[in-house]
């Protein structure tokens, strides 16, 4: 025995396919008067990452040639562990870098370092690092930085 759909059934169908077609031509025809907004990669701010991501890219590659203890890209976080430099084992240096804001800015960098020179019995007490040497550091971060953005505008 088969059953015939019912009118109303029937109608409801027609209702609902001539709905959804005026739905979808709705938003076909919106989609073709609308210029879709154009991604500009090299904004100065880059949020796919809590921070800049030109600031967080530079900092690493800066920082790659000591060891990371601590890196988190929400928070803007990079801290290296002691490094020793082998044409000068008796002194040791840790980075800590912050980056504090999604633009690159030059304010939105802080860079504290950590120094420490050997005694004779194998102790390493603490020394004060020179305020040229974080500002080189910085220097460095913000030019590589400025040159990824750079690369990313010029293809």
């Amino acid at each position: 025995m088969t059953t015939r759909p019912s009118i109303s059934n029937t109608i409801f169908r027609a209702i609902a396919t001539a709905a959804f077609a005026i739905v979808a031509t709705g938003l076909v025809a919106g989609c073709a008067q609308k210029a879709r907004p154009q991604m500009d990669l090299a904004a100065s701010k880059v949020t796919t990452i809590g921070v800049n991501a030109y600031l967080w890219r530079a900092t690493l590659e800066t920082l790659s040639f000591m060891p990371l203890v601590q890196t988190d890209s929400n928070g803007g976080v990079v801290v290296t562990d002691w490094y020793t430099n082998p044409r000068n084992p008796g002194e040791r240096m840790k980075v800590s870098v912050s980056i504090l804001d999604q633009d690159l800015r030059a304010d939105a960098l802080r860079i504290a370092a950590s120094r420490q020179v050997s005694q004779q019995g194998g102790n390493w007490i603490d020394a004060p690092v020179q305020a040229a040497t974080v500002q080189k550091l910085e220097d460095i971060i913000l030019t590589k930085a400025r040159d990824l953005r750079r690369q990313t505008v010029h293809g």
